[in-house]
């Protein structure tokens, strides 16, 4: 392909050399860049087009945010309902002066028993008396604790009551630890009994002594029938050192 320059044009010759076209050359910019306002002129010219789009692009992206001027405080904010009232605190009964814990010993979910474990952990560094509701080795304590949360409410392990108040679960527990308020929260608590039970060992739970463990019972009459004096593990709750179940009126 052979090139030629003229005064004014380009001429572009190809192969056959029948097909010739103009091309303006750079000494044509001004007619290009020439102002398109003017009443003979047919459409916007494309550099003028760009530069419109340039100017708009500078103007939004210099455009003032929230700053020293406009305080993120002066911006609106959702309106408040002062008929609203606020949510019933959750409380148990006899737990005035203690922790009360529902968790679970089970590493069927490996992420809720790190997290029960993370919990116990931090509220026994505090040495004070704390009520531990295994839910693995009795579900009745699970039943109390949709009891005391409501049916709706989705639970999740653990569930921390700190002087008979809920507090929440192991994201609010690790908060409050961290900004040291679960101090705050754990004083005046009955201080912790480290001595070591006799009947149970610690467990806080023993064999039923009615199945022996079995939680199923014989007799001639009727053959075997389900234990009513212990749970599904066959196991009971302590005397000796156990706190009595809490009664929700």
């Amino acid at each position: 392909m052979l090139v030629t320059r003229t005064k004014s044009k380009i001429w572009v010759h190809n192969n056959n050399y029948n097909n010739c076209s103009p091309c303006p050359s750079f000494k044509d910019i001004h007619t290009l860049l020439s102002d398109d306002s003017k009443p003979n002129s047919k459409k916007p010219n494309i550099f003028h087009r760009v530069r419109r789009v340039t100017a708009i692009l500078r103007v939004l992206t210099t455009r003032p945010g929230p700053g020293p001027d406009l305080p993120l405080k002066a911006l609106p904010q959702p309106e408040s309902n002062p008929n609203r009232k606020s949510d019933p605190l959750i409380q148990i009964p006899g737990a005035d002066k203690k922790i009360v814990i529902y968790f679970t010993s089970l590493r069927v979910i490996r992420s809720t028993f790190d997290d029960c474990k993370a919990v116990r952990s931090i509220l026994r560094s505090f040495r004070v008396s704390m009520d531990e509701r295994d839910v693995s080795m009795d579900t009745g304590f699970m039943e109390e604790l949709k009891m005391i949360l409501g049916e709706k409410t989705k639970l999740s392990l653990p569930r921390v009551f700190i002087g008979g108040r809920y507090i929440g679960g192991a994201d609010e527990i690790r908060q409050l630890h961290e900004s040291g308020e679960l101090k705050k929260y754990v004083e005046g608590l009955i201080p912790a009994d480290f001595s070591t039970c006799q009947v149970c060992g610690g467990h806080r739970f023993i064999l039923c002594d009615e199945c022996s463990g079995s939680h199923k019972c014989y007799s001639e009459k009727g053959g075997f029938r389900t234990c009513l004096a212990c749970n599904e593990n066959g196991l009971i709750r302590c005397p000796s050192c156990y706190y009595a179940p809490i009664t929700l009126r």
